[in-house]
């Protein structure tokens, strides 16, 4: 289970050291886990380590600020320190490469200039890493709550590889600052469960309410929706009671608000999201709203191609032996 120490009231949002507005550090967070997830994927690191640091990455802006340690610096040395503690170790050198190759849009030789002083600021910036985690590295994922799903429920592998894909993006979100990832999971599962099933079916309501659903719906006849018990499978899974309930439904705004700030014409994916209705519990804090619709992935960055296991082409394990919470697949 999650320390209770790295869940974060949505006050303490609105207080990070940062001085910047809210919206900005959102954008900017988002901009560095993208960042992050493609320098985890050049580096072939598994998915394990590759969280682990997004889940770093969240926890060092709680504590130390934006505009003294750039995004870049702060995903480099999550990085780094992920491929010691997850037993995937890489050289300091070929983390530093790589992320200069990444800045830079273009081939680094490993012994230039740039890479050194890359590598200087990676090992400065992890001292200071070590002190914001409190040299506490354990990190559950909401992954491994999905595998659990997964193993237990024969799902359609479109449900999988949805809320896989979804699971990926709340990262992109501060979700994993504020619930546990059982909760993260469960509305990432849900979330893909309505989007597969299509509009006729159950809603969002129904899937997460404290009783399974008895009205019957208007559907069309080439289109029969699922079990109520089926629809609730992981709210019945987890035995949530009605706070929990009423975390999911707020996971749940928090996501379709997210996807709602983007920019559908450069993610055409999202169509099919965007048409779900969010739960009608009306969420504690709007953060994503007022964010400019976009593609978080920008020319600052300079990484070429989509992030790997995202709704922007992730890949979800179709067998679940390969899916065990020990050698999540990347």
């Amino acid at each position: 289970m999650q320390n209770d120490q790295w869940l974060f009231p949505f006050a303490a949002l609105q207080a990070t050291p940062s001085n910047w507005p809210l919206e900005k550090e959102l954008y900017d967070r988002a901009r560095g886990i993208e960042f992050l997830f493609r320098l985890g994927s050049s580096l072939v690191l598994p998915t394990s380590a590759i969280l682990t640091a997004a889940t770093w990455f969240h926890r060092f802006y709680m504590r130390y600020s934006m505009e003294d340690h750039h995004r870049q610096d702060v995903a480099a040395s999550c990085i780094f320190l992920a491929t010691k503690t997850e037993e995937c170790g890489r050289k300091l050198r070929d983390v530093a490469r790589i992320c200069q190759v990444k800045i830079c849009g273009r081939d680094v030789p490993a012994e230039s200039k740039e890479v050194e002083l890359c590598q200087a600021s990676i090992l400065l910036t992890e001292e200071v890493l070590l002190d914001a985690l409190c040299f506490d590295y354990v990190v559950e994922s909401p992954h491994s709550k999905l595998v659990d799903l997964f193993d237990a429920h024969d799902d359609d592998v479109k449900v999988q590889e949805c809320a896989w894909s979804f699971a990926h993006d709340s990262y992109r979100t501060i979700l994993c600052l504020v619930y546990p990832p059982q909760i993260i999971a469960t509305a990432c599962y849900v979330l893909a469960q309505r989007v597969v099933d299509g509009p006729n079916s159950f809603s969002l309501d129904a899937r997460i309410s404290s009783s399974a659903p008895t009205s019957s719906l208007p559907t069309p006849p080439s289109h029969k929706p699922p079990s109520p018990d089926a629809s609730r499978f992981a709210i019945e899974h987890f035995s949530f009671n009605n706070a929990q309930l009423a975390d999911v439904a707020e996971a749940l705004s928090m996501l379709l608000e997210f996807y709602n700030a983007q920019d559908v014409a450069a993610h055409p994916h999202l169509a099919s999201v965007l048409t779900v209705p969010p739960p009608t519990t009306p969420p504690r804090l709007k953060l994503y709203s007022e964010l400019a619709a976009g593609p978080i992935s920008t020319a600052e960055d300079n990484a070429p191609g989509r992030t790997p296991n995202s709704s922007h082409g992730g890949r979800t394990p179709a067998n679940k032996e390969a899916s065990k919470p020990d050698n999540i697949p990347r």
